[in-house]
């Protein structure tokens, strides 16, 4: 169920270039110490909420949920900083990055098929 380890190292790679876009994104909207904040506070709250929110016995993560959420919740948490990481790109001027991003999302989630499924189902 889309748990093969080479699965959740391209999930895992996906997720840091998000949290990356996120970054980039708080970068180069702001300047002065704000740059800085958002730089870093946007991707550690992205990475807080994928880490707190989850499905109890998910077979691709630990197994752990610190809170508990439906599978279409955990679903829509993933594809909303997904979204927004593609949009983070795109509106700092990394059209092609976006495009890219957004590309290889959609083709991972639709290999992940069985674990969207799981996810509908929870």
């Amino acid at each position: 169920m889309g748990s093969h380890p080479l699965n959740l190292a391209i999930r895992f790679l996906l997720e840091l270039c998000a949290l990356a876009a996120m970054g980039v994104w708080g970068w180069r909207i702001s300047d002065g110490w704000l740059r800085f904040l958002l730089a870093v506070l946007l991707p550690v709250i992205a990475a807080a909420a994928w880490g707190t929110f989850a499905v109890p016995d998910d077979p691709s993560r630990s197994g752990g949920a610190p809170v508990p959420v439906s599978g279409i919740i955990r679903l829509g948490i993933e594809a909303a900083i997904f979204i927004v990481a593609v949009w983070a790109l795109y509106d700092v001027g990394f059209t092609g990055l976006s495009w890219g991003l957004g590309i290889i999302v959609v083709i991972h989630y639709l290999a992940s098929y069985d674990r969207i499924l799981w996810l509908f189902n929870q």
